[in-house]
This record gives C-alpha cells, structure tokens and sequence, in this order.
C-alpha cells in the first residue's frame, strides 16, 4: 500500500472518529467541560496518541502513517499495544487484522480522551484500571462495532483495502533473541528510515542511540521493525 493510500486510511479514521465516537459522547463531555472540541489529524510518523490543551480546551487525536503501515503485517502489528488488547480482553473476539486493529486504535485514542475528561488520567498511571473500564464499556456498548463497520464500508466505497483477514501474533521472544547490543540496524520506511545501534534490549522492544543523520536522538523501537543494518560495499 502506497503513502496516499495510507494517508486516507488515517483521514478516514478521523472522520470515522469524529462521527461514531465523538458525536454520541461530545454532550456528555461538555458537561464536564463546557466549549471542548475534538480535532483528529493524521501525523507524518509512528505516533499515534491523544493529547488535550486545557487553553483551549480541545481535545488532539493523532493517527501515525507508520503506525497504519505497521499494523498491516503480523510481523510488525504484533508489538503494538492495541493487538496485545485485542487478544488478551476479547474485543472483536479476540481476532488480529488490519481491520480490527485500526478499529480498535480509534476506540483506545478515544477512550483516553474519555479518561481526560472524566479526570481519571495520571502523571504515571495512564493504562490505568479508569482507563480499561472505559474502553471494555466502548466495546461491551457496541461503539467499537459500530466504529469498525463504519470503517470498513467507507474504505469500500473510496476502493482503499482494509483487510480483515484473521492474522496470527508474532512471538516477539524469538524475534528478541535475534538482537544483542552493540548490534547496528535499521528501521522505518522510505525517507523516514533511521539508523542506529542497539544499547539495550528489553521484553518488547530495543532501546537504539541513532547514528548518521540519527546521532544524538535515542529511540525506543518494537523488535518487529528492526533489520539489520548492512554495512556499505
């Protein structure tokens, strides 16, 4: 899937967002805190987060390319949060795709502006049991539903794939024991690919101090996305 392709995959996330999450609770949240808005924009890299400015009191949610990229292939969907809780909570029965995986990125990024909104969000304790009540009752209300089947038709109609195709998890141990630190590698796509060298390799995840273009910024990256870096001929 090109960059284009996934670019509209991200607005139509947001739209979908807006319209199936935000509409059905923006009075409940207003309540609270009168004139919030909520804008969703689709970011240029991997992050993908919520984020509220209390000045204006509006509500940010980001949706990363890379992050839609990733979550097209099991090797690379596997590390991310959203799969470990589809999995290990049941939602969507418990199935991996790129479907249920965007789908349920929509409803965690919005049950976090929940949280915001309900003051159950803490320096340290953000994943916090506030947190998954939240999003258990998005799922158990059937906004979850609702937000996948609206994504799914919308990519449909403008001809963009959005597989549901049933995928297996990745066993990121094996995938760990392929790194040491010391080890150089690679990791991105495109222009956006970095590089960097291994210092710490942790249950998920390595810990990579950038070098190149890279040095000086330090990274935390999920085992899937490395390879190795060859060095030059």
């Amino acid at each position: 899937m090109d960059s284009n392709d996934l670019f509209q995959l991200g607005q139509l996330m947001c739209s979908v967002t807006q319209d199936y999450l935000w509409q059905p609770a923006k009075h409940r949240v207003r309540e609270r805190t009168p004139g919030t808005s909520l804008r969703c924009r689709v970011g240029s890299g991997q992050a993908t987060y919520h984020r509220f400015d209390p000045g204006d009191r509006q509500h940010q949610i980001t949706y990363g390319v890379r992050m839609i990229r990733a979550k097209h292939q099991p090797e690379t969907a596997s590390g991310w949060l959203s799969g470990r809780e589809i999995r290990k909570r049941g939602y969507f029965d418990g199935e991996l795709s790129t479907l249920n995986l965007l789908a349920h990125t929509c409803c965690h990024e919005f049950a976090h502006l929940l949280q915001q909104s309900a003051g159950q969000r803490f320096r340290g304790s953000v994943h916090n049991r506030h947190f998954y009540s939240i999003l258990d009752e998005l799922h158990e209300s059937g906004a979850a539903q609702a937000t996948r089947n609206a994504l799914a038709n919308q990519a449909r109609e403008q001809g963009l794939a959005l597989p549901d195709t049933r995928f297996e998890a990745v066993d990121t141990r094996q995938q760990l024991a392929r790194w040491q630190v010391g080890d150089t590698v690679r990791f991105g796509a495109g222009q956006r690919e970095l590089e960097g060298q291994i210092i710490r390799v942790n249950r998920k995840t390595c810990t990579v101090d950038g070098i190149g273009h890279s040095r000086g910024v330090r990274y935390r990256v999920p085992v899937q996305m490395l390879s190795p870096l060859t060095p030059p001929r």
